[in-house]
Parts: structure tokens; C-alpha cells; sequence
């Protein structure tokens, strides 16, 4: 049987930061080349899990196997738009064997509390954009402890991944893409 990965998803400002002091993610983030790579993942992707509010900020135009993570969820429940998993009723481990018996890609984009419970449950792989030259003080962190001081790289390194190297995919714009991946 396949293994499930789960792979994180982000892009984020200098000081690691998903979103403003609003919630919401400022056009400052948005970038094609980090959205291009992001969608060519996608595709790759068996599932695609992400949080309550991720969800509802972003329609599912593709109709791509979804789950939202919510605690307004009973256990595992199929619904229209999606599977619904609450993680405080059941495992990972046992939602994912339902979820993607044969195995399988899981695509996580977020939010953070999508990746902070994956930061926990382990990443097979996270990939990390960074908008270097923008800044978000006050926003919402990646993981809930970027907004404790913690940074991403620390953060992604003590859950046991190892940084590939750093790939610029906008030079123009100074974005930049770090792939960290669960050593073999």
C-alpha cells in the first residue's frame, strides 16, 4: 500500500506571515509564478485539506476532493462541498485510511490551523514561498507560533524536515521557494 504524504502549502511575507491583521491575504502576497507552481501541485494531488475558513474564502471551481478541518464536524462527514473531519474526533491516521485507502497525496494550503496541526502530525514535505520584500507586522502567522517569535524555518526544522535548496521563481517580485522534505 501507498504511503500518504501530506504536503504543506504557502506563501508568505518576510515575517512569516500567511495573512494581515484582518485574517485576509493582502494582494502584496499574491504572486503568478508561487500561484502557477501552486496549482501544477494541485493537480498532483489525490485530496486537498484545509481549514473552515480557507475553505469558504476559496470555491471549489475544479471540484477537487476536499476536507475541511472544523470542530463544527462530527468524527469524518461526507457533506456536499466536502468531506468535514474533526481531528479532536478521530485520528488523522483513521481519517486518512478512509480518506485515501490505496494512499496518496494530500495537498495542505492552509490555513494555520490546518498547518499547525500538521506541523504536529507530520509533513511528508512543506513548500515554503517566501515575498521577501513584504512585511505584515501584526498578521497571522504561518504556524500559531510565528506570532510567538518562532520562525518558519525553525518551526518546519524541529518537526524533523530538511530544506532543499532555495529556488528564486520571481526575481523581479524576489520570491523565493524552499521545498523541506522528510529525509529518506
Amino acid at each position: 500500500m501507498k504511503p500518504v504524504e501530506v504536503h504543506g502549502y504557502a506563501i508568505v511575507s518576510r515575517d512569516d506571515r500567511i495573512a494581515d491583521s484582518n485574517g485576509v491575504m493582502p494582494a502584496s502576497l499574491k504572486n503568478e509564478a508561487d500561484w502557477a507552481y501552486f496549482q501544477a501541485e494541485l493537480l498532483r494531488a489525490d485530496l486537498t485539506l484545509l481549514g473552515r475558513a480557507s475553505h469558504e474564502a476559496t470555491p471549489n471551481l475544479r471540484r477537487r476532493r476536499r476536507v475541511v478541518v472544523s470542530r463544527g464536524a462530527r468524527g469524518l462527514e461526507q457533506r456536499a462541498d466536502a468531506f468535514w473531519w474533526n481531528p479532536r474526533d478521530m485520528p488523522w491516521a483513521r481519517a486518512a485510511a478512509i480518506l485515501a485507502p490505496e494512499g496518496g497525496r494530500v495537498a495542505v494550503p492552509g490555513g494555520q490551523v490546518a498547518f499547525d496541526l500538521f506541523l504536529a502530525e507530520g509533513f511528508f514535505a512543506f513548500h515554503l514561498s517566501r515575498a521577501t520584500r513584504v512585511g505584515l507586522p501584526g498578521g497571522r502567522g504561518l504556524f500559531s507560533a510565528c506570532e510567538r517569535g518562532e520562525t518558519a524555518e525553525t518551526l518546519l526544522a524541529r518537526a524533523g524536515l530538511e530544506p532543499e535548496p532555495i529556488q528564486t521563481i520571481d526575481v523581479a517580485e524576489a520570491v523565493t521557494l524552499t521545498v523541506w522534505r522528510r529525509p529518506d
